[in-house]
């Protein structure tokens, strides 16, 4: 009996996912084998009529296994793409996903020459803002030992670890100076939204990269109150939001006394990044 080829082995691959409640089944199967297999995945195509050979078969089907049981693609070929570069990613850092991209472009509209990333994660927002501006300098900082030894990787893999300066630290802790931008993407899922979100966040994510564990605003009022002491004279916070915050958040950061606040949306509509400055 002759092995499968790519075509039907993707094909029954997709079939699995699917009935495992995966989204986006076909997609997952071919990104999967063009990493069993060593190829890039635009490549698959031009594979798949050929037999599978069995340890391309084997590494394959281990894959499809992990990903039926909700694993993220990301962790099982170790690396996400983001604005235009792929980061390497693990289950101890947020999932770098495109609604992000939003706050990268926010960043991007206006001038800075120091950035500072509250929470940095998997360090892609401050890596590409880095490597965006070759002139600027950052400081990422993050609770996460774990999670700053992955973003220092990035920053070399990227050519920025010149220029990035990564800390542990609870939010502002490790801080020192001022800086034209404050980033963040924190935890703002509340604790009782956790049991609604998909299995690849609820089981494979850092849980407190998702949540404070509370109604999900704690880090806003935490950068709320501090950030105006960390910033320049004509500085500015870009924060991401969960989309139904946006009120919410910005009630806080006005109550704190920031002089404009705004909620801007992302390409699919929803508000998605607070802005937040005190113009003179």
């Amino acid at each position: 009996m002759s092995a499968p080829t790519a075509a039907q082995a993707m094909a029954a691959a997709a079939a699995r996912l699917r009935a495992a409640g995966v989204p986006d089944p076909a997609r997952d199967a071919r990104v999967l084998l063009a990493h069993a297999a060593s190829v890039d995945a635009s490549r698959v195509t031009l594979i798949a009529p050929e037999e599978i050979a069995p340890e391309i078969a084997e590494r394959f089907e281990n894959l499809i296994a992990l990903r039926a049981v909700r694993v993220p693609v990301s962790h099982l070929v170790g690396q996400r793409a983001f604005y235009g570069r792929d980061f390497r990613i693990s289950r101890d850092v947020l999932d770098p996903r495109p609604e992000t991209e939003t706050l990268i472009e926010l960043a991007l509209s206006e001038p800075f020459e120091t950035v500072l990333d509250l929470g940095t994660g998997s360090g892609c927002i401050l890596v590409t803002l880095l490597a965006e501006r070759p002139d600027a300098r950052g400081l990422g900082l993050d609770l996460s030992e774990a999670a700053c030894l992955q973003a220092s990787a990035n920053a070399v893999l990227h050519g920025v670890a010149a220029r990035a300066d990564i800390r542990q630290s609870d939010w502002f802790g490790a801080a020192e100076g001022r800086f034209d931008l404050i980033v963040a993407n924190p935890p703002y899922l509340a604790k009782s939204e956790m049991a609604g979100v998909a299995p690849e966040l609820r089981l494979h994510e850092p849980e407190m990269a998702l949540t404070d564990g509370l109604d999900g605003l704690s880090a806003y009022r935490v950068i709320a109150s501090q950030a105006q002491g960390y910033l320049t004279a004509t500085g500015r916070v870009l924060a991401e939001i969960g989309w139904q915050q946006g009120a919410d958040v910005a009630q806080i950061f006005k109550a704190a006394g920031w002089g404009r606040v705004r909620i801007l949306p992302d390409l699919d509509g929803r508000d998605r990044v607070l802005w937040a400055d005190t113009p003179a």
